[in-house]
């Protein structure tokens, strides 16, 4: 039997995989050769008219899966209810909320704490390494095992071994991943969830800000029974010296109108934030989707022209175009909306700020690098 081994690692986490030889190509097979796409040019913004039309159909969207992992986690008594939910995602420094399956698993005696999940919905919860790596989320889909690299020494595991669950079936080892999760000893999926009696919907991840979640505020929801986990504790416990900031202006409020280009478009929404260059908004409407010509949903379930996490959106989303809505899918909204979300994290203020901005809109340095040059590219083309 042919068995290839994959090892990814990083610093954020390692990934080891094993696949089956039903993935590896015989010798025999002619290779299959592929046509390059021609590359296109990116269109003038002067010459790029906004619409609002409804998007009927949905391409990938966006750069791709972004981590945004955890900073607390929570097992709740009981299912969590959905008002639970959303009073949790309105809780301060709270960016995004998840709730899945749970359960606990006895192998040869041991027992084993497990998370179930859906691949495609948990892929941005894990440490990009992790997310990155596709043969992760097809080994859930295939109903295999993926466990934690702590739990994998600590159990004294074997990379694609089958293991009998006490009174349940065999599972393969198929992967093994730094998750980042304490005290979760590995994912199953939720399907298999489901079928081995796990608890549902009873543990909830919270994404935020490092370090500012209110562990009071969560076990307030949950109740007094409810176990909780810091993820960012050393974050927390880090003291960083306070420097002096010049006041930031206020986001000015208004509306955009429906200029005919997304040239004026950007312009215009880039007043919101005194400080802010318009060019910053022009680089994240291409990155994001080639300004209105890919809008999702991402694979990360982003949506519209300037690609917002619902949840993102429900906080910073704006009325551009004084219609009486916020549509996440108008661009006449979204670019407002952008302009609004990078002041309210001190944008306008320019230098390591501005880059930070554009860090919270992607998680990824090389993220803010691409919108920095694509910026300055902008300035050069339009000065």
């Amino acid at each position: 039997m042919i068995v290839a081994v994959l090892a990814v690692t990083a610093a954020a986490g390692g990934v080891v995989v094993l696949v089956s030889d039903d993935l590896v190509r015989p010798t025999q097979e002619p290779p299959v050769r592929t046509q390059r796409p021609t590359a296109q040019p990116t269109p003038r913004l002067d010459q790029l008219v906004p619409t609002a039309e409804p998007v009927k159909d949905f391409g990938q969207g966006g750069p791709g899966v972004t981590s945004a992992p955890p900073r607390v986690l929570a097992i709740a008594p009981t299912a969590v209810p959905t008002q639970t939910r959303l009073a949790l995602s309105e809780l301060k420094h709270v960016q995004k909320v998840i709730v899945v399956d749970a359960g606990a698993l006895k192998i040869s005696g041991t027992t084993v704490n497990l998370l179930a999940v859906d691949p495609a919905e948990f892929r941005s919860w894990t440490p990009q390494p992790v997310a990155d790596q596709p043969a992760v989320w097809s080994a859930l889909g295939r109903g295999e095992l993926v466990t934690d690299a702590a739990a994998m020494r600590k159990f004294g595991m074997v990379l694609g071994a089958m293991y009998q669950v006490d009174g349940g079936p065999r599972l393969r080892v198929a992967a093994s991943a730094t998750l980042g999760l304490k005290g979760v000893d590995g994912l199953v999926s939720a399907d298999l969830g489901k079928s081995l009696g796990f608890a549902p919907e009873v543990a909830v991840l919270l994404h935020g800000k490092p370090g500012k979640i209110s562990e009071s505020g969560v076990r307030k929801l949950l109740g007094e029974k409810a176990q909780i986990v810091v993820l960012d504790a050393a974050q927390r416990k880090r003291e960083q010296p306070q420097q002096p900031q010049q006041p930031q202006q206020p986001a000015k409020t208004g509306t955009v109108g429906r200029p005919g280009s997304y040239l004026e478009l950007y312009k215009l929404a880039a007043n919101r934030c005194p400080g802010l260059s318009w060019t910053v908004l022009a680089a994240i409407g291409q990155v994001e989707s080639g300004h209105g010509r890919n809008n999702g949903p991402s694979s990360a379930g982003a949506l519209g022209p300037m690609q917002f996490m619902p949840a993102t959106w429900k906080h910073y989303g704006v009325d551009g175009d004084g219609d009486g809505k916020k549509d996440i899918w108008s661009p006449y909204d979204a670019v407002p909306g952008a302009a609004n979300y990078l002041c309210a994290n001190k944008a306008g203020q320019g230098g390591e700020r501005l880059r930070k901005a554009i860090w919270f809109y992607n998680h990824s340095w090389d993220y803010v690098n691409k919108v920095m040059g694509i910026a300055q590219a902008y300035a050069k083309t339009y000065a």
